[in-house]
């Protein structure tokens, strides 16, 4: 028997279900990957006997395939098309493992590899079920400055982005360690344009003289704790002291304006006193000489 339509081909493989090994493996968005799906090492296929086929486990969507004197991959889906490709020289080998491209969120899911020997009257030669698991990095999460929206109440926003999977948000006292009750925050994450996650979170806590807490953003897949600390303490303090304040620091600017006009006065009235000084020595310096002058002249010989 020979199935040369795809379309008989993927109905077959819809319909086969036997022992199936199991995989799992991890990509960064971005990146390629590699899905295994290879027979014991030693193995050899001729590539006009073998059929071999791709897909998604749950949606049965056309990942990639091969079927022999067929090379129409008409059937792939386009979000796969040019992503997804499998070596014929590793077919030779017995690995028929799946290179997929620039990988995706969406690319998160179970993907099934089925290959038949039509000389065995298509029976099942391997099968496998690979589950990729998709992740990408948080960017360092960003701790605005806090603010008091009332006297007895602070609040902290935490900013993350670019993230996947979805991420926990932890808020922690930093002085012990210890995590806040999560019923203070009211956490925000929705996927974005680029099918990752951005987060906002936002803690409200009494106010007290001194905070010092920090802002963790955890990703699960990664191993991954990000965490950044708040800007508290005793610059708080100061803060609230000029904002209850204003009327003293008003007071503090007239003063020191008052200081630096007497200072002004002082300086121009030294220099007055300086030039009036100056002009009295001048003039007595001057009489003096004519006074000495005639007996200068009397003591020249010869004036006679």
């Amino acid at each position: 028997m020979r199935l040369g339509s795809p379309g008989l081909l993927f109905l077959l493989f819809s319909s086969l279900r036997a022992d199936t090994q199991e995989k799992e493996v991890r990509a960064m968005v971005g990146s390629d990957v590699e899905l295994s799906c290879a027979c014991p090492e030693g193995s050899r296929f001729d590539l006009n006997d073998v059929y071999v086929y791709w897909q998604t486990s749950e949606s049965k969507t056309v990942v990639t395939y091969h079927i022999p004197q067929n090379s129409s991959l008409e059937n792939v889906d386009s979000r796969y098309r040019n992503r997804a490709l499998m070596s014929p020289a590793g077919m030779l080998r017995g690995d028929f493992s799946l290179r997929l491209f620039n990988v995706t969120p969406q690319d998160e899911q179970k993907f099934h590899c089925l290959v038949l020997s039509q000389s065995l009257g298509f029976q099942e030669v391997l099968s496998v079920e690979v589950t990729l698991h998709v992740a990408a990095n948080f960017s360092v999460p960003v701790v605005s400055a806090p603010h008091s929206p009332s006297q007895d109440e602070l609040t902290f926003t935490c900013t993350s982005i670019n993230g996947y999977p979805r991420p926990n948000v932890y808020w922690i006292n930093k002085t012990d360690n210890s995590l806040l009750d999560q019923a203070l925050q009211n956490d925000t994450v929705f996927l974005n344009m680029r099918g990752l996650y951005d987060v906002v979170s936002v803690l409200r806590i009494a106010r007290t003289p001194s905070v010092n807490i920090g802002c963790c953003i955890e990703n699960v897949l990664l191993q991954q704790n990000l965490t950044v600390g708040s800007q508290t303490g005793n610059d708080i303090g100061e803060r609230d002291k000029i904002t209850e304040n204003p009327v003293s620091t008003g007071e503090k600017n007239a003063a020191t304006w008052s200081i630096l006009a007497v200072l002004c006065l002082l300086v121009v009235v030294a220099v007055a006193i300086g030039w009036v000084c100056r002009d009295r020595c001048l003039q007595h310096s001057y009489a003096g000489a004519w006074a000495v002058s005639p007996e200068t002249e009397l003591t020249v010989p010869g004036a006679t």
